[in-house]
């Protein structure tokens, strides 16, 4: 038997999380001689025990995909988090220790303050993302994005369509939000950017902040928009 802890966070419904964890990593895992059970550590993140024929393959496939929680936080290294909080000083990102992205690692993301860039990006908690350490002191180190993060939030901005960030529900909980909405024809689907994190990647005439307004009401979760600023309006 193997045992890992990887770097998919459990939070919300913890028995709808446990359960999207399960069906993900079985997909993972198809055609593998492998069983396993999820659970999550004191800390929130995925914890595994595997066993069969193929349980070390396993063991590296996920850690390969998914990364595991780091204990501590080393200068020039890259790692895979999530957005904690956004603050005044900065975005509080946990990779299994807490790293902040000061206002002047946002710089490339335009004007104004942290949360005014944060807001134009949807950066939300629990939001994945991925960093890299620039400065470790004795409380929480200094980060910025890498640069195939900010590529990302910059083509989520750059396109001709809107997408609303729903994090903290199932894509189940949302699929059902979206069809009791009405809203299943004014969108082109659901992308999966997490476990319990999702972009709903809106038609080109479509309201972004209209699809929040409908949904909001019926998820208990975080969401944010990012107004494409392409040309096909």
């Amino acid at each position: 038997m193997k045992t890992v802890t990887i770097l998919l966070h459990i939070y919300g419904n913890r028995e709808r999380a446990i359960h999207s964890a399960e069906t993900l990593l079985q997909n993972d895992l198809n055609g593998l001689e492998v069983s396993f059970s999820v659970t999550e550590d004191k800390n929130g993140w995925t914890h595994l025990e595997l066993s069969g024929e193929d349980e070390e393959f396993a063991v590296n496939l996920l850690v390969k995909k998914y990364g595991q929680p780091a204990k501590k936080a080393e200068t020039d290294k890259s790692y895979r988090g999530y957005v904690k909080s956004v603050e005044d000083d900065g975005i509080i990102v946990n990779i299994g220790t807490h790293v902040r992205i000061g206002p002047e690692e946002l710089k490339s993301l335009g004007t104004g303050t942290v949360k005014q860039k944060a807001s134009r990006f949807s950066i939300i908690p629990h939001l994945p993302v991925s960093i890299k350490i620039i400065q470790k002191n004795s409380s929480t180190g200094l980060a910025s994005p890498t640069k195939e993060q900010e590529d990302v939030w910059w083509t989520w901005k750059k396109s001709i369509s809107d997408r609303v960030i729903v994090n903290s529900v199932t894509r189940s909980q949302l699929k059902a939000a979206i069809k009791k909405t009405g809203h299943e024809r004014d969108i082109y689907g659901i992308e999966r950017i997490g476990l319990m994190e999702h972009a709903v990647v809106c038609r080109e005439n479509t309201d972004g902040p209209g699809i929040v307004s409908e949904i909001g009401p019926l998820l208990d979760a975080d969401i944010g928009v990012i107004i494409g600023s392409g040309t096909a309006r």
